[in-house]
């Protein structure tokens, strides 16, 4: 058989092979499934009575702008890693938000401890924080999970760490929106610890899922 009778052979038989969605295309579709949860879990709770006043306070608007950024960030560098074509630099992309966020919460923490002599520094329990955070994150996970499983065959371990981050900064961006921490120390600890430990235990949860469902 000439080369080319099996090169037209194999094509002819070949079945057609569907294009995976690009990056910002499942990001997309992620955001359809979490934003109305997060305007769902927000109304369920309440809003503070005092966001209007939050509302037009800088400090409390660049938290939560950073807040939303590491959410994109995270989301967008999931459905990267899940593919050989993206470069490995769009992963690092949620490091440096999160790390902006931590830094500018940080800062306010420093600030308002100097201005209340220390006031700031004062840490409480807030063990409402972590089911609230668990619980909000819990369906934007899982969606992550469900729209990785075709394509995070490729660095899954990246995909799912930036996953679960995407889903935990968006449970923390609409936890100040109902729910005040006592102190920036308590905020720091509590919530920013929470976002970290879901990520690490939704990684793990999130490479089984993928394991088995795909």
């Amino acid at each position: 058989m000439k080369s080319e009778d099996l090169v037209e052979r194999l094509a002819r038989n070949l079945a057609p092979v569907r294009r995976l969605p690009s990056p910002g295309a499942l990001m997309a579709r992620w955001l359809l499934v979490t934003l109305p949860v997060l305007a769902a879990v927000t109304l369920m709770m309440k809003l503070r009575p005092d966001l209007a006043v939050l509302l037009v306070q800088p400090r409390f608007m660049l938290t939560e702008g950073l807040a939303a950024a590491t959410m994109l960030s995270s989301a967008y560098a999931a459905f990267c890693a899940g593919r050989p074509d993206q470069p490995v630099w769009k992963l690092f992309m949620p490091m440096a938000g999160f790390l902006l966020w931590l830094t500018a919460l940080g800062r306010q923490c420093f600030v308002l401890s100097v201005q209340t002599d220390g006031a700031a520094l004062v840490l409480h329990a807030d063990w409402q924080c972590v089911p609230a955070i668990a619980m909000t994150a819990l369906v934007p996970a899982a969606a992550m999970v469900w729209l990785l499983r075709r394509s995070a065959k490729f660095r899954p371990t990246h995909a799912c760490l930036c996953g679960t981050l995407a889903a935990a900064a968006a449970a923390e961006l609409v936890l100040p929106l109902f729910h005040a921490a006592d102190t920036m120390m308590t905020l720091l600890v509590w919530q920013m610890g929470s976002v970290a430990l879901f990520t690490l235990l939704g990684a793990l949860t999130a490479r089984l899922g993928l394991n088995t469902l795909g």
